[in-house]
């Protein structure tokens, strides 16, 4: 299979100010008067300064986010408002909700192997404190509220995106959601009788289930199709689901030394799960370049996502 030229050239995150303990697992939330769009900002300072770049230097702006800030524009503009006034750079958002950072890298290597774009920012991150439901412990203590940016683009070096593939199960569409706030049962609907169905709503075991029976044949396709095996992968960064990574990946036939799990001090983040592990990854040296990387994670939908790439 041809890569899609691409080279991640820096990247940034940020955690909320606000750090509460669930027993030994860490969780970060907004304080008040703080919003994604303030962690956003910040991730993409650290990123452009990490790249040795200035904002005039990027030509298109993604927002790979699983939740809207509002109902429009889309994030990418509020994104562009902050970081980008001023400037014509063309905004847009791509969401397949926790996995949205992969399929947004996924379409900006097109983006930028077809010369359409040179210099990406993507931008990941939710607010996953504002909908979440105190009376559903196992969601309430699993998520934190984080913000990455990556900027990417057209590569002068052997790097790029080797393979990348996405399912979608819609059998299991309605046991990861929030049902209320938009077009089928909209904000002006709100009542203390439905109030439950604004709140984040986690079927966590039938989530777990349907995941554990549907990633084993995806991984083996997948693999498959990019003519590769688990060895030539050297390091494997999952969507931090939930306390449950370290049940699924041995299913997967995959090593706990090969693969990153940041969920005890950090939760889920949603679609900043994997860019934050990713970021982290590259800052600490533990993906050098020339690595080959594999990205996946599964979404509600229920969607897997995966990117092999060439660091």
């Amino acid at each position: 299979m041809k890569m899609r030229n691409l080279k991640i050239y820096g990247c940034g995150s940020t955690l909320a100010s606000t750090k509460i303990m669930f027993g030994d697992q860490t969780r970060y939330r907004l304080g008040d008067g703080q919003t994604i769009l303030d962690l956003a900002e910040v991730a993409i300072k650290k990123a452009l300064e990490d790249a040795g770049m200035k904002m005039s230097d990027i030509d298109c702006i993604i927002g790979g986010m699983a939740t809207p800030l509002q109902a429009i524009p889309c994030n990418a503009a509020l994104i562009h408002e902050r970081v980008a006034l001023g400037m014509d750079i063309p905004a847009m958002d791509i969401n397949t909700t926790c996995t949205s950072f992969v399929t947004a890298l996924d379409m900006a290597a097109y983006m930028t192997d077809c010369g359409r774009y040179s210099r990406i920012l993507i931008v990941s991150g939710d607010t996953a404190s504002a909908a979440l439901n105190p009376n559903q412990r196992e969601s309430y203590e699993l998520f934190s509220d984080v913000a990455t940016a990556f900027i990417v683009g057209k590569s002068d070096t052997d790097s790029g995106v080797l393979f990348a593939a996405q399912k979608t199960w819609s059998e299991g569409a309605h046991d990861t959601e929030i049902r209320g706030g938009c077009g089928l049962l909209s904000a002006f609907k709100f009542s203390e009788e439905n109030k439950e169905d604004y709140y984040f709503d986690m079927k966590g075991i039938k989530v777990l289930k349907l995941s554990a029976y549907k990633l084993p044949g995806f991984l083996k396709e997948s693999l498959e199709k990019a003519e590769m095996s688990l060895d030539d992968i050297d390091i494997i960064v999952p969507h931090q689901a939930s306390k449950a990574l370290d049940m699924i990946m041995p299913r997967l036939g995959i090593d706990k030394s090969k693969y990153i799990n940041r969920v005890k001090e950090l939760g889920n983040m949603i679609s900043a799960s994997i860019p934050y592990a990713l970021c982290d990854a590259i800052h600490d040296g533990q993906i050098v370049r020339g690595n080959t990387v594999m990205l996946i994670g599964t979404a509600a939908g229920l969607t897997s996502s995966m990117v092999i790439l060439k660091y």
